[in-house]
């Protein structure tokens, strides 16, 4: 009785998962699909948000590597204080990170004016989608390496120095092999996270738009027949992206 209770909770919560998006693709048959695909508006703001995403998702696996690995495998003053400050952007609000990262990174701040100095503009501009992307996914990919760096067994890594290899061949050939599945786990989710975003997006780069921001003004404009088949195509190139990896995961783990 406990198994079919459990099985019947599960299947809810399955169907409140996959039934929206069964739903919205039963929505956009295939000549609607086409025409989106043929819509430069909806093309060129998929493109944009795939390649910030990608770009997002990269500076976060190259600046939150070491930090995972410090995290999981040293413990200094204040290291839980600094996890548990990491995973702040997880559970603040998308309109407060966007006025938060305005403030910090706009051009009346220090931080944007030294950026715009060295003709680096965010407001407004492709960085500031990326900086939002890499605000609300950096900690996915921090603490995705932190867990799969606390997985392999230190041992390996002693073993390793004792025969010669220099801290960061150590970390080449051993750390970063056996924890490579974790750290690609933390990238995926932080790709899917930097291509969903759109609360912190808006607020800091209206213009470009990225296609959540032209999907919601296609709504408030015209409603769903409106919104639909961009809503649809993105859902489509985010599954290709999350299959295709599924695919190249294993082989690239064997």
């Amino acid at each position: 009785m406990a198994r079919i209770g459990g099985a019947l909770l599960g299947g809810a919560l399955v169907l409140l998962v996959v039934g929206p998006l069964l739903r919205l693709l039963w929505e956009a048959p295939p000549g609607e699909l086409a025409n989106a695909v043929l819509d430069a508006e909806v093309r060129d703001a998929i493109v944009l948000t795939v390649l910030t995403a990608s770009a997002a998702t990269l500076l976060a696996v190259v600046l939150g590597l070491p930090l995972g690995y410090a995290l999981a495998r040293t413990r200094f003053p204040g290291s839980r204080f600094l996890g548990g400050v990491l995973e702040l952007p997880v559970v603040i609000p998308h309109p407060v990170a966007g006025i938060a990262l305005l403030l910090f990174l706009g051009r009346h701040s220090t931080v944007g004016g030294a950026l715009a100095a060295i003709g680096v503009d965010v407001v407004s501009h492709v960085p500031g989608i990326v900086a939002a992307m890499l605000f609300v996914s950096a900690p996915l990919v921090v603490s995705g390496a932190r867990e799969a760096f606390a997985s392999v067994d230190p041992k390996l890594e002693r073993v390793a120095r004792t025969l010669g290899d220099t801290p960061w061949a150590t970390f080449r050939r051993i750390s970063l092999p056996l924890a490579g599945r974790g750290i690609l786990a933390g990238a995926l989710l932080a790709w899917g996270r930097s291509v969903s975003e759109f609360g912190a997006i808006v607020i800091l780069t209206y213009h470009p738009k990225v296609a959540s921001v032209l999907i919601y003004d296609r709504f408030t404009l015209g409603g769903l027949p409106a919104a639909v088949p961009a809503a649809a195509l993105l859902l489509l190139v985010a599954l290709g992206v999350f299959l295709l990896l599924r695919i190249i995961e294993p082989r690239r783990m064997d």
